[in-house]
């Protein structure tokens, strides 16, 4: 029997699949007063043509450089200690996003020992979870360069109702 594909092909059929990179839905669909969303209703980011970012977007700058970049890195570009969540983000289901930033996760094994804690009782990270989510998707797309921002938009007064109700909730 002869074979017409060449079997190292095949091998590396899986490789090739990894290096192309994921189709990421980042289109405003919709807005409700507070923050955009694509088709899907998964929340994104808004960037003026000007470069001026929304204030979920900025937020999430914030928020991430608060909690979250000792571990990942500055600028979710990761670390030697934890992965790129730039990365992660364009890659990773939205709701699987939120599961694990929540209740945690470990990875214990002979070539992985990592523990990412829980932070699901963290009102500083949790009322603000989508703008992170947000940042590092703009981050991950290239939408927005390392560093603070250089422009963004005020926040609203919906925002700030919102953020409110979720801090004293």
């Amino acid at each position: 029997m002869k074979l017409t594909v060449p079997i190292l092909a095949l091998a590396l059929l899986p490789f090739a699949a990894l290096a192309e990179a994921p189709v990421v839905d980042v289109a405003v669909a919709s807005e409700d007063g507070v923050r955009a969303f694509n088709a899907e209703e998964i929340p994104t980011y808004n960037i003026a043509e000007d470069g001026t970012l929304d204030w979920p977007t900025f937020s999430g700058y914030r928020r991430y450089h608060a909690e979250c970049h000792v571990c990942h890195g500055p600028d979710g570009e990761g670390s030697s200690y934890a992965p790129a969540l730039k990365e992660s983000a364009l890659r990773m289901d939205y709701y699987d996003f939120i599961g694990v930033v929540a209740a945690g996760r470990q990875k214990v094994g002979a070539s992985d020992n990592s523990v990412m804690p829980a932070f699901g009782v963290n009102p500083n990270v949790m009322c603000y979870i989508d703008d992170i989510y947000i940042y590092l998707r703009a981050r991950g797309t290239d939408a927005v360069d390392r560093g603070r921002p250089a422009k963004r938009a005020d926040k609203s007064e919906a925002f700030a109702a919102a953020e409110a109700a979720c801090m004293d909730g």
